[in-house]
């Protein structure tokens, strides 16, 4: 990094827009949970697609790498700088287009935060359907980059399938924009499809043409006691065929009660009364209570509408937040057919060492877990290896939305096969010869950011 590519940065984007400052760089240099710690000679913030090419023909022309960065609420190190990589943020590039009513699509600045984009969809009366707990931080650009899930892929899909086109920025500078959104489109590869869930490593995602969905204003939710892990599968076939079902997700005991504990609030049921819990919420034009009741008829549970609803969302919400106050877990993120819950999370047990904790919560619809390991210390290359092991094994994913950033790039070979591996370093190489965009991520790379120790 030298004095003259801190004066070429400070003249595409302006002055104030490069932070060279060790505390105003501090932010930008630690994820959100404060997991993975690296570090930046600066942060550029560039305001348009323009900026991004920019700045990138820039720090090519010196061979300085860069790393994106959108809301950082990443979970895999992913956004975090390291090497001595410049920070390209992208929260400038906000702008939201007017929404397209009889297309039901929007255009969205990579910086765009996706509850922006919901206010701003519902606003037409439409809906953005994909959501989770980081969404007043979390940005489209990130989430288009790691193919970002959340609850209600049951039903609407994950970020992939509401991508209608991208713009982006390769490496050398040049973009590409495909933003029609048409529907029916055979031109060859899809290359908006490619560059979902890349993670940053083939381009730089500027701006999205996002699928909207109708925007149901009547819900309703249920928390759940099931007797068993299989039980709660059995209930998830039931719940399967209510047309309204929006959402399902699973908090095994221990994380219903550090979330209400960390809310100060009483468990809407007793954590110690059962095996599992689901939380159910389905979402119509209109209400949706008698069918969702018809279901659960003969179970144990809380019914709940309005803020009584919203409660029980808060308290999914704030799991991750309530695990992460109680120390820096080791945090995996794995996906298996819903029928094979149940053994993976024994050998989950099985592989935690006595001194450690295990709080497990995820999407039940989708057979994905967030593990989190409390105390693991030194046992916790161990215990991954254990955990992501079985995942493969039971014919599952070593993760299924929070992506593989630097955590778990020793993983994808094992995981995707020899020659899928192959083909993607095949497109990283050609798009990227240089390894200039987020070096480290997806394939390994060093140095990596360090993660932070905490008891």
């Amino acid at each position: 990094m030298t004095d003259a590519l801190v004066h070429d940065l400070r003249a595409i984007v302006g002055a104030t827009h490069v932070l060279t400052d060790a505390d105003m760089r501090a932010t930008y240099e630690t994820d959100w949970l404060q997991q993975w710690r690296g570090d930046t000679p600066c942060v550029v913030r560039p305001q348009s697609a323009g900026e991004v090419a920019a700045v990138l023909r820039a720090v090519a022309a010196a061979g300085v790498a860069v790393v994106p960065q959108g809301g950082n609420t990443g979970l895999v190190g992913g956004s975090v700088p390291r090497g001595g990589a410049v920070l390209l943020s992208l929260q400038r590039l906000n702008s939201l287009g007017a929404v397209d009513a009889a297309a039901q699509q929007v255009t969205a600045g990579a910086g765009v935060t996706i509850e922006s984009l919901q206010h701003h969809a519902r606003a037409a009366g439409l809906d953005f359907a994909v959501d989770w707990g980081a969404r007043a931080t979390a940005t489209v650009g990130g989430a288009v980059s790691t193919n970002a899930g959340g609850s209600r892929v049951g039903r609407f899909g994950t970020m992939r399938a509401q991508v209608m086109g991208l713009q982006a920025v390769f490496a050398d500078g040049s973009v590409v924009t495909q933003l029609a959104g048409l529907p029916k489109e055979t031109a060859g590869p899809h290359l908006p499809s490619l560059l979902v869930g890349s993670e940053g490593t083939l381009a730089v995602v500027t701006a999205a043409r996002l699928r909207l969905v109708p925007w149901y204003r009547c819900a309703a939710a249920a928390l759940v006691a099931c007797d068993s892990l299989p039980d709660s599968v059995d209930l998830l076939a039931q719940l399967r065929r209510l047309p309204s079902l929006d959402a399902v997700e699973l908090l095994m005991p221990e994380a219903l009660s550090v979330a209400c504990d960390f809310l100060r609030i009483e468990p809407p049921l007793d954590p110690t009364s059962a095996a599992a819990f689901v939380l159910v919420d389905c979402a119509a034009h209109t209400d949706p209570s008698d069918e969702l009741l018809v279901v659960l008829a003969d179970r144990r549970g809380v019914l709940a509408t309005g803020p009584q609803r919203d409660v029980l969302f808060r308290i999914r919400d704030h799991v991750t937040i309530a695990i992460g106050a109680l120390g820096t877990p080791l945090k995996l993120d794995v996906a298996v057919p819903v029928g094979q819950l149940d053994p993976l999370v024994q050998r989950v047990h099985d592989a935690v060492a006595s001194a450690a904790r295990a709080i497990i919560f995820g999407h039940l619809a989708e057979g994905n877990l967030h593990v989190n390991i409390l105390g693991a210390g030194t046992d916790a290359p161990a215990i991954r290896e254990r955990v992501l092991t079985a995942a493969v094994e039971l014919g599952g994913t070593i993760s299924a939305e929070h992506g593989i950033g630097v955590a778990k790039v020793d993983w994808l070979e094992r995981q995707l096969g020899d020659a899928a591996y192959a083909a993607l370093r095949a497109i990283k190489v050609a798009l990227d010869p240089g390894n200039l965009l987020n070096p480290g991520v997806l394939f390994p790379s060093e140095p990596r950011p360090s993660r932070v120790a905490r008891v």
